[in-house]
């Protein structure tokens, strides 16, 4: 089933590629109109010059209004064209942010694994940071050719007054460039390992949040805190490193572009004093002198977002060319029908077979718990089919050439430890919205106290990981889930371990009703449960020990009254 993967590399260089692609428009429209932004403030000191030129020479209050209207032109024009080529690019660069993190979210909720070495919350840290630093490489470049219109119109209009201004400001532009992309490249690297390294911190705490529980159980949790600190200690120290660089790299930006702001001036200065230069045209120098800093800053700034857009890109690459775990075959199983697991290996499974009969209710006592999470874990096609040994039927088609999308919309494993998100009872019973059995699903699973409790009923609001619920009530909600979903084969793992006995008993009753004549599999040590199946298949060391009804099993077998009996 695992095949070549056939997808196109994705490298970070191509990310940007296609994001600056699919913004070819509204990058246009932005560089237009922050080229005429930068165009407008270069003509502001220009049209000083002028004015003070033209105000010598004809000193009426004609000129004098003039010369005020273009000011106000010239401010009016900055003032919008700033405005509105901001709004295009920020909303440009917001929908390219939101497109790269729909994809990497889509890769992490994929029926079928990526084979990639990162965990949940590196992977979320992609998906947020990293793509927002991505998608600012819409906004980089036109930000880049509009700094680069100003200084092409600053070094025009002071050669027009001296050649020497203007080759000065375009070699002193070169000389800047230069040094600042020689530590745009350490930039760059240092971000790309600062992001790693808080990934790596995210995906720490993630598991820390998610094994709280248990590792307060045995005393771990000092040492996971531990664990935590010295990955978080790490991440913060590289923070700091690259907030050292950064800082290295704007006070060199800002001390050469001062260096060159000041040798224009000083040269024009010298030129006026030598009679070169026109008082109009040494005021202009002056004022283009001190605001040419601004788009020097701003254009020396931009290597460094390069770089930055460069690295999170190709960390975002990781994970989105990234080749899936397995390949999903193409076909589908027949609806209705059983399941079948034939001489399986695998962890705690020691070719194990069995099989299920389309409307047939089966339990399976597991003696080692381990082998029912791993069973657990095959069924579910979390482990891949060319992963284990042996083969699984459904509905009489071979998981491996089932789609995986396919399989679960048929075969439904609902795990012991079933997530509850932030959203309202009814969200978490139905999250698609279209089961038809919600009632049933409801009074099956036990869960109608715990509506009946509240006056919102259905449509209480539940806390994220159910944290305003009992662990009881968490189950019996997980179990309403997949009660609901209604599927063709359902396989239920440990579904009430957190209940009481008098509920357990009410609960086995109503599951083997609702699920009268649909396939189901119950991987349970409950008494209630194993009393209510048809038969009850016992797994011992990987493999089927025994098979009769529970209470022949009783009768007859005393490691299984050891096993189950309460």
């Amino acid at each position: 089933m695992k095949t070549p993967d056939t997808q196109r590399p994705r490298p970070g260089a191509e990310i940007l590629r296609t994001a600056l692609r699919r913004n070819v428009g509204p990058m246009v429209r932005g560089t237009v109109l922050m080229g005429l932004y930068q165009a407008s403030e270069t003509a502001f000191p220009i049209a000083l010059g002028l004015i003070v030129e033209h105000t010598m020479q004809d000193r009426s209050l004609g000129a004098l209004g003039l010369s005020i209207g273009a000011l106000a032109v010239i401010i009016t024009t900055v003032s919008l064209s700033w405005r509105f080529g901001m709004r295009v690019l920020q909303k440009a660069n917001t929908t390219e942010a939101h497109r790269w993190r729909v994809r990497v979210a889509a890769c992490g909720l994929q029926p079928v694994a990526r084979d990639i070495d990162l965990k949940s919350g590196e992977v979320l840290t992609i998906a947020t940071e990293d793509a927002d630093q991505t998608a600012d490489i819409i906004e980089v470049v036109p930000l880049l050719i509009s700094s680069l219109v100003a200084v092409v119109v600053a070094a025009v209009a002071l050669s027009l007054a001296d050649i020497r201004l203007g080759l000065l400001v375009v070699v002193g532009t070169f000389a800047i460039l230069s040094v600042l992309a020689v530590m745009s490249k350490r930039i760059g690297a240092s971000t790309r390992e600062q992001q790693a390294r808080v990934a790596r911190a995210g995906a720490k705490v993630a598991d820390l949040i998610t094994g709280l529980r248990p590792l307060h159980g045995f005393g771990g949790n000092h040492a996971a805190f531990g664990s935590y600190r010295r990955v978080s200690t790490d991440a913060k120290h590289q923070a700091i490193t690259v907030a050292r660089v950064n800082g290295t790299y704007a006070g060199t930006a800002l001390a050469l572009n001062a260096v060159l702001a000041a040798a224009v001036s000083l040269t024009a200065g010298w030129l006026a004093f030598a009679g070169r230069i026109t008082i109009g045209e040494l005021v202009m120098a002056v004022g283009l002198a001190q605001f040419i800093i601004e788009p020097l800053k701003m254009f020396s700034e931009m290597p460094k977002y390069v770089m930055m857009a460069r690295a999170s890109a190709e960390r975002m690459a990781l994970v989105l060319s990234a080749p899936p775990v397995t390949a999903p075959g193409p076909r589908r199983p027949a609806a209705g029908g059983g399941l079948a697991v034939d001489g399986v290996r695998y962890g705690g499974l020691s070719g194990l077979k069995f099989e299920v009969a389309a409307g047939e209710f089966v339990a399976i006592a597991a003696y080692q718990p381990r082998a029912a999470a791993d069973l657990a874990s095959v069924l579910a096609v979390n482990v891949a089919p060319d992963a284990y040994e042996g083969v699984v039927r459904v509905g009489g088609q071979a998981m491996a050439d089932l789609s995986v999308e396919a399989v679960r919309e048929h075969l439904l494993v609902n795990p012991y430890d079933g997530e509850i998100f932030a959203g309202t009872l009814r969200t978490n019973i139905d999250p698609s919205g279209t089961s038809r059995t919600i009632p049933e699903a409801v009074e099956a699973s036990m869960l109608t106290d715990v509506v009946a409790l509240h006056r919102d009923g259905l449509d209480y609001a539940v806390r994220d990981r159910g944290a305003n619920l009992s662990g009881g009530q968490r189950q019996r909600l997980s179990l309403a889930r997949a009660l609901a979903a209604d599927s063709d084969v359902l396989v239920l793992h440990n579904p009430t371990t957190a209940v009481d006995a008098v509920t357990e008993q009410l609960i086995a009753r109503n599951v083997a009703k609702l699920r009268r004549g649909r396939t189901t599999v119950v991987l349970t040590s409950s008494p209630a449960l194993l009393d209510a199946a048809d038969r009850v298949l016992v797994l011992d060391e990987g493999v089927i020990t025994a098979e009769d009804t529970h209470r022949n099993l009783l009768a007859g077998d005393e490691n299984y009254c050891l096993a189950v009996a309460r």
